[in-house]
């Protein structure tokens, strides 16, 4: 029995943070500091003639209020090109557009970027067959991906 809780737990700890993130979210370790992966984002962002609505550096935001927190920036960003298709299948998605990254340092001093698996976004409104959605995975995945790598 002990054997099996071993493998168990073993097998639990496996798991990619990813899969224990919070539902409809996907989270990927960066090889970058917080900053440089934050400016990558937004790089490749713009470089794909998204726009950038919104910038939001949380860790500024305690510290106006005299709390602090590791770095946590959320970038909002999107294209109609992107969205309407998903809207035009569900109105309702445009609760969850634009598009959002969040990156953040963790106590260990890893940097995080996490953000809404368009998936998740289509099975929550209806719509998981939408082509929409698998055209804004890939998209999503592939900007993400390029901006952690080193």
């Amino acid at each position: 029995m002990n054997v099996l809780r071993k493998w168990l737990a073993a097998c639990l700890l496996a798991i990619p943070l990813s899969l224990q993130a919070a539902d409809g979210l996907i989270v990927v370790q960066s090889a970058l500091p917080a900053a440089a992966t934050i400016e990558k984002i937004e790089s490749a962002v713009k470089d794909r003639g998204l726009t950038v609505f919104a910038r939001i550096d949380h860790a500024a935001g305690a510290e106006k209020i005299g709390k602090s927190l590791r770095p946590t920036t959320l970038l909002i960003f999107g294209g109609a090109a992107g969205g309407t298709p998903l809207m035009e299948c569900a109105q309702t998605a445009g609760i969850d557009l634009p598009l959002k990254a969040l990156v953040w340092t963790d106590e260990a001093g890893k940097t995080w970027v996490g953000y809404n698996d368009p998936a998740y976004i289509g099975k929550r409104h209806g719509v998981p067959n939408c082509p929409a959605v698998a055209t804004l995975a890939q998209a999503l995945s592939r900007l993400i991906m390029g901006a952690v790598a080193q």
